[in-house]
């Protein structure tokens, strides 16, 4: 089993995990769920790009920006600028903390979700 494949499963469970969450009625424990879960789906969805282009591909990067203007080009996911927006996102998650901003980011996470999907379906076997 490759490191890719290995990705691959906890890379879906992460989506599963995200999904669910999401579903449930906001409240201060949810939100705070959903945002970790967010966190954590983000770190392995670069990760996953990164061993996909690395053993498909053949191509290296430094940075997750690197690896997700390198999946737009091999047209793992869609261009837009939304995942370079994620990543600044998770940054500021890991180092911003309060209720209005938690509030403010859990709108934003039913995109992330449905960006994490198509991801999930373009690195699929």
């Amino acid at each position: 089993m490759t490191k890719l494949d290995v990705l691959r499963k906890q890379y879906k469970k992460a989506v599963k995990r995200f999904e669910k969450i999401l579903a449930e009625d906001k409240n201060d424990i949810f939100r705070d769920s959903a945002i970790k879960r967010f966190e954590f789906t983000f770190d392995l969805s670069w990760k996953i790009i990164k061993a996909f282009l690395e053993e498909k591909k053949g191509i290296k990067c430094l940075s997750p920006k690197e690896f997700f203007q390198q999946a737009y080009a091999q047209s793992l996911i869609d261009y837009d600028d939304f995942w370079l927006k994620m990543t600044d996102w998770r940054n500021e998650v890991v180092h911003t903390y309060g209720e209005s901003f938690a509030d403010a980011f859990y709108g934003r996470l039913k995109e992330t979700l449905n960006r994490f999907k198509v991801l999930e379906e373009s690195i699929s076997e």
